[in-house]
């Protein structure tokens, strides 16, 4: 096995570092749990501990609370952890990861809906998780981009990126138009469908998006997330290959799904979404992207114009049908037309 790269050790020794002076001075473990799923085969958790000053006053990841974008970064992660894991009364064991994470599957199948699951540290510092399992029997499914798709970030210039992330709080963060209803539209057109938020945004801000996400009045789902620390080759992770690798691990994990992909033309997604349609095309049922105004792309990219899509021009490149406009009220009635058209015979 290749040895690390040096960027994820240097990380490993800071890390194990300020988790011994926060020990000496009493800090504990506690957990922060996210929305998971299952399918028919089993239950994925996703979490992730850290350490704080009193486990029993653990802050409130609700829809009421308010904070600062920079505190949600402003964690030491937990490593090498042990950690119970009780789903339908079957107790399992895992152990924190370098970052502090949970990422696990358990062989428990669940009927479809909404569920709770319990995580505990040291037996006595316990969270509860919910998990929801698509039905079977779902055909459909919609998966979301977050950043500029459904919240206005204006991500990854970098001033305006750590203004937004580091200063602003979340309630002062705006709301694409149309696009919650959009989503609540055709999730009611199929009960029990899954839906999915994927985003190259860091695990760290999940508590905080999840709240937006509820607050505007957004369907719930598991998000997908990533880290932006150093890896095993390099100082930080690519957000597209992040992208790639959840769409394609959706596709194993429900292979009779179709789903819609909905992003914005602001970074890569309309290639990421092409490029997945291509390869994957029996499992693509439409895509929508939002149209960034001109001062938005600038912010975005640096132009004011989107970003070039390398394979948008290869008549040989089949992709689903893809349809794009402003906000969600522009995007509804195409997307409704595409999802409402005679299948080929």
């Amino acid at each position: 096995m290749a040895r690390p790269h040096y960027s994820s050790r240097l990380e490993d020794w800071f890390n194990l570092g300020v988790q011994a002076v926060l020990r000496r001075r009493g800090w504990q473990e506690r957990i922060i749990p996210q929305v998971g799923y299952g399918n028919t085969e089993f239950v994925r958790v996703l979490a992730r501990v850290v350490l704080g000053r009193d486990p029993r006053n653990q802050p409130r990841y609700d829809e009421d609370q308010v904070m600062r974008g920079w505190r949600v970064f402003v964690t030491a992660p937990a490593t090498k952890v042990p950690v119970t894991v009780t789903v339908s009364g079957q107790t399992f064991e895992t152990v924190t990861d370098r970052g502090g994470f949970i990422d696990l599957n358990v062989p428990v199948v669940l009927p479809p809906g909404w569920h709770e699951i319990v995580l505990g540290v040291h037996g006595d510092r316990q969270a509860r998780a919910r998990i929801f399992v698509p039905d079977p029997e779902a055909t459909f499914g919609l998966v979301s981009d977050i950043d500029d798709t459904v919240i206005l970030t204006m991500l990854p210039r970098p001033l305006i990126a750590a203004w937004n992330t580091f200063v602003r709080d979340e309630q002062a963060r705006r709301v694409v138009p149309g696009m919650a209803g959009l989503y609540e539209e055709l999730l009611a057109d199929h009960p029990g469908a899954p839906m999915f938020y994927l985003s190259t945004g860091a695990w760290n801000t999940a508590p905080t998006l999840a709240r937006f996400l509820a607050r505007h009045g957004y369907p719930p789902g598991p998000l997908l997330m990533t880290d932006w620390g150093p890896t095993n080759t390099g100082w930080f992770r690519s957000g597209q290959e992040h992208k790639r690798t959840a769409l394609r691990r959706l596709a194993r994990e429900f292979p009779n799904v179709r789903w819609v992909l909905v992003g914005d033309d602001g970074q890569h997604d309309p290639q990421l979404y092409g490029d997945f349609a291509q390869t994957h095309p029996d499992h693509v049922l439409a895509i929508g992207i939002r149209q960034l105004t001109p001062a938005e792309q600038v912010l975005s990219h640096g132009l004011p114009v989107p970003n070039p899509d390398p394979g948008a021009h290869d008549p040989h490149r089949p992709t689903a049908v893809t349809v794009q406009g402003p906000d969600g009220h522009a995007l509804r009635p195409q997307l409704r037309s595409v999802l409402t058209r005679p299948e080929p015979t």
